[in-house]
């Protein structure tokens, strides 16, 4: 049985397009040459749409990652986010597949993706080609065309920063990390660096000099730190956020081994709430980003979508500051 992609690749146009004419969308915007033509090809290739109401568990989602196998093994941030898709789909009994930006052209006709990372506008509607119902988590391309689920990491930023400043630090550190998209179109903005920058220049105590960053892994949080502590060993700053709990465990090591005292010298906080984050020493006070719950969230938009829904929607998350022994 000819499918939607069959027609697609011999009339030339996206599957999207495809889907559309034969759903006689009122909103799409071809050439009526362009139509008869997809119109014709599915009449030679004898293509047959299924009538009546599908049920969601008819429906085939693609889970689009955005990290490789090894860079979640670092950062099991994303990994979580998939697990909550995963969790959502087996509930509403939804069939997934996995796939990268690299899997486009190989794709079978699929009803929806959930795009898991950072993609550049231009990635989005290379995605749009598979299929007009994407949800994107933790980004949002262009929020006017998709709909996204992400965490405010600008809000958690403040309230790490606010924690630090209500216990008497005045001098306070930061190690992040720096990412860009994957189709090299640029360097990413990242808004807990961002909202740092901004809430310590509120209150004139902004010092580019203890910023340090590097990549959201183990290894540069140890690194960075060390950097810092022969930086500003006479000055080092009485507090450090990192951009993320695995930069954090790093840092814990750097000081560690440098024989500074967490948190009585030197306080810590990091981002996700990893699991291993209570069991290090000290245990870690972090940001705890609720991952799971929004990957579960993006299966939810995207059955409003196949329910019809059209305007488009941006889902924010909130986090909770979790204190423990390092901070």
């Amino acid at each position: 049985m000819a499918t939607i992609k069959d027609i697609a690749e011999k009339a030339g146009v996206s599957i999207a397009t495809v889907s559309r004419v034969l759903n006689q969308d009122p909103s799409l915007s071809v050439s009526q040459e362009t139509k008869q033509k997809i119109l014709d090809v599915s009449e030679e290739l004898k293509y047959r749409k299924k009538t009546g109401r599908r049920t969601v568990n008819s429906y085939k989602l693609a889970v689009v990652n955005w990290y490789t196998e090894e860079e979640e093994l670092e950062d099991m941030y994303y990994h979580s986010i998939q697990q909550g898709v995963r969790e959502r789909c087996d509930e509403r009994q939804i069939e997934t597949i996995q796939i990268t930006m690299n899997d486009l052209k190989h794709v079978d006709e699929v009803n929806g993706i959930i795009a898991i990372g950072k993609f550049s506008v231009k990635q989005a509607n290379e995605l749009k080609k598979l299929s007009p119902h994407i949800v994107f988590v933790d980004c949002s391309p262009d929020e006017d065309q998709f709909d996204s689920v992400i965490s405010n990491f600008s809000r958690a930023t403040e309230n790490v920063l606010q924690y630090f400043y209500d216990k008497g630090h005045t001098r306070i550190g930061y190690i992040g990390g720096r990412e860009a998209y994957k189709d090299q179109t640029s360097l990413i903005e990242d808004p807990r660096s961002v909202s740092y920058e901004r809430y310590l220049r509120a209150k004139d105590l902004f010092d580019p000099s203890i910023v340090y960053i590097g990549s959201f892994t183990v290894l540069d949080g140890y690194n960075l730190m060390e950097k810092a502590l022969r930086e500003h060993q006479n000055y080092l700053p009485t507090a450090f956020f990192l951009g993320n709990d695995s930069m954090a465990i790093g840092a814990l090591k750097a000081l560690h081994d440098a024989k500074i005292s967490v948190p009585k010298d030197v306080g810590i906080i990091g981002v996700n709430d990893l699991s291993v984050s209570k069991y290090v020493y000290p245990p870690l006070s972090t940001v705890k980003v609720y991952t799971d719950r929004m990957g579960k969230e993006a299966v939810d938009l995207l059955v409003e979508r196949w329910n019809d829904r059209e305007i488009t929607k941006k889902i924010v998350l909130s986090t909770s500051l979790v204190i423990r022994e390092s901070s």
